[in-house]
């Protein structure tokens, strides 16, 4: 296998590839894609259309207000990508599912996704079916298209892929690592406007260091998300009884 087929890649579908790579195309994320330590295609829906105007949309069958992205547009669209079978495809979607870092570590873990980003009203749902797309949605909130979630899903890849970020425990110890919310940070000065940095920071113990994060994160998580917390007890295993045989 050469080093260009092990590079992770993202293929985005778009009606405005001028979008990308956007706020992926600085910092960590842009410095890794000029080394090429992953590779970013984005490509013109509007390409697939067959019609001198270049339409890619129609109105909702049955009525409504707005236009849908019309099926055979889309499909000629993934088919024109030419991405291997080994690689995930996704529509980012408000009604998809909730994106979570389990996802987001599996997805790194891989090839890369195609993602197809949405628009108007939505998309015809028989090139979903068709062409086996898994609908991902960012948060229960409506974007005015799929591209910016698109580049949130491919940013929480990036950070997790090796030399993206300067050291990898940046990447391990935060929020949604074990189910939690992460502890509270604190940095110089000392003291700010009379609030100091809590004591046992300074102590050097690493031990009650950090049994005092653990403690932090499940307090902020039971305050914030207490449904994390929940699905973290669920997973829990319960203890062997040991009069059980």
């Amino acid at each position: 296998m050469t080093a260009q087929a092990t590079i992770w890649r993202a293929t985005v579908l778009t009606l405005f590839p001028d979008m990308f790579p956007g706020p992926l195309g600085v910092s960590l994320a842009g410095k890794a894609l000029t080394s090429g330590l992953w590779a970013l295609e984005a490509r013109d829906i509007r390409d697939s259309a067959t019609d001198r105007h270049r339409s890619v949309d129609d109105t909702p069958a049955g009525g409504g207000p707005g236009m849908v992205l019309r099926a055979d547009v889309v499909a000629d669209a993934i088919d024109a990508a030419g991405i291997s079978a080994d690689r995930p495809r996704l529509l980012m979607s408000p009604r998809g599912r909730p994106l979570t870092q389990s996802q987001v570590v599996e997805l790194a873990a891989g090839p890369g996704p195609l993602i197809v980003c949405g628009r108007f009203e939505g998309v015809d749902q028989r090139v979903i079916e068709a062409r086996k797309l898994e609908e991902v949605s960012v948060g229960d909130y409506v974007l005015s298209g799929g591209e910016i979630a698109a580049m949130a899903l491919i940013d929480a890849c990036l950070r997790l892929l090796p030399g993206v970020m300067g050291k990898l425990a940046s990447g391990a110890d935060e929020s949604f690592s074990d189910s939690l919310l992460e502890y509270p940070q604190y940095t110089r000065p000392q003291e700010f406007e009379g609030q100091p940095i809590p004591e046992i920071l300074l102590s050097g113990d690493h031990a009650r260091v950090a049994a005092w994060r653990q403690a932090e994160a499940e307090a902020l998580t039971r305050a914030r998300r207490p449904d994390l917390l929940m699905a973290r007890t669920k997973g829990q295993k319960r203890p062997k009884n040991t009069r059980e045989g």
